[in-house]
């Protein structure tokens, strides 16, 4: 089967096509043939060796990355019911393993898909809408409270600021790199559009935010520390620029006396049945309006190294999907 691997860790062009065998179920795990496959912006860190040794290693024969895939079970291991074979499913593929023709995964991390939600729509969502779902919950979000969702031109993104703003938000401020794309963010349920340094572009901004759910990170998260009202909580959720500076929590300790606090956040944490229930809740939702699925573009699997280079350009809108 083809499938794309990584042979050098950096730039997009150390990406090639590359045939390898059709994988065997292990006990416990299914074997799905790809509709579609979601690009995430994990995908891209790992790709450029950002993550280091926080990341999968790197065999001889270089990593295939992806981490979603939505298509249709052709086997089933050991343990698994007979049943799953045929159904079209989404599917968590773990940190690599999602750019190929025929995936494994475990069943536990496999959702089936309903009637009228493509394939390609489920790779926009599945991953992306449990996190941004999650996170405000780790910040214990409230009715009314505002939210600035930092980089969310991208599919948690869009998501976070969609959920926020149906959930009551009083505010829901975005980061993004144009103009343009803060007024499609409004279409969503952006109220303030700021630029990626945190200066308002269209119209004033809140004085504080009582949430921020960032997917940056990188050098400039300290300054958005001072942005958290009293009593504020940033989650971070993405490392799209990198890891912060070493030394941010000292500015997070000047802001002390505002009770303001900083947590991480990985699906990891998500008991399994929670995490299915809330995917398959999104997935309806999709189906019916009340959730939006915003793909980029939709290219081939050969295609691999083009979509890096548009999400390094900086020019992605949602999500780009590669098909086999």
């Amino acid at each position: 089967m083809r499938a794309v691997s990584i042979r050098t860790f950096g730039s997009p062009d150390g990406m090639e096509v590359v045939s390898v065998p059709v994988p065997d179920p292990s006990p416990g795990e299914v074997v799905i043939r790809t509709a579609a496959i979601g690009v995430g912006g994990v995908d891209a860190v790992i790709r450029r060796g950002t993550l280091g040794a926080l990341g999968p290693a790197m065999s001889r024969d270089g990593l295939v990355p992806g981490s979603e895939v939505a298509g249709t079970i052709t086997a089933v291991g050991a343990g698994v019911e007979a049943s799953w074979l045929n159904r079209r499913v989404w599917a968590f593929t773990g940190v690599s393993g999602g750019y190929a023709e025929y995936v494994v995964a475990r069943i536990e991390n496999v959702t089936p898909l309903p009637a009228g939600l493509t394939p390609v729509d489920a790779v926009t969502l599945g991953s992306a809408g449990p996190v941004a779902h999650f996170a405000l919950q780790q910040a214990h979000f409230a009715k009314d409270e505002s939210v600035l969702v930092r980089g969310a031109a991208g599919s948690i993104g869009i998501a976070a600021v969609e959920i926020a703003a149906r959930a009551g938000a009083g505010a829901v401020a975005v980061t993004t790199s144009s103009a343009e794309r803060g007024e499609r963010l409004m279409e969503y349920g952006a109220t303030h559009v700021l630029d990626r340094g945190g200066n308002s572009t269209l119209g004033p901004e809140p004085a504080g935010f009582d949430v921020i759910v960032d997917i940056v990170a990188g050098p400039a998260l300290p300054s958005f520390l001072a942005r958290l009202s009293p009593n504020g909580r940033l989650v971070l959720v993405g490392l799209v620029a990198g890891p912060p500076p070493a030394d941010f929590g000292s500015v997070l300790l000047s802001r002390f006396r505002r009770s303001v606090s900083v947590a991480t956040f990985s699906l990891d944490t998500v008991p399994r049945a929670d995490l299915a229930r809330i995917r398959a809740d999104q997935f309806e939702a999709a189906v019916k309006g009340g959730l939006s699925t915003v793909v980029h573009a939709v290219l081939p699997l050969e295609a691999a190294a083009d979509a890096h280079r548009r999400m390094d350009a900086g020019e992605v809108f949602g999500r780009i999907v590669l098909t086999p």
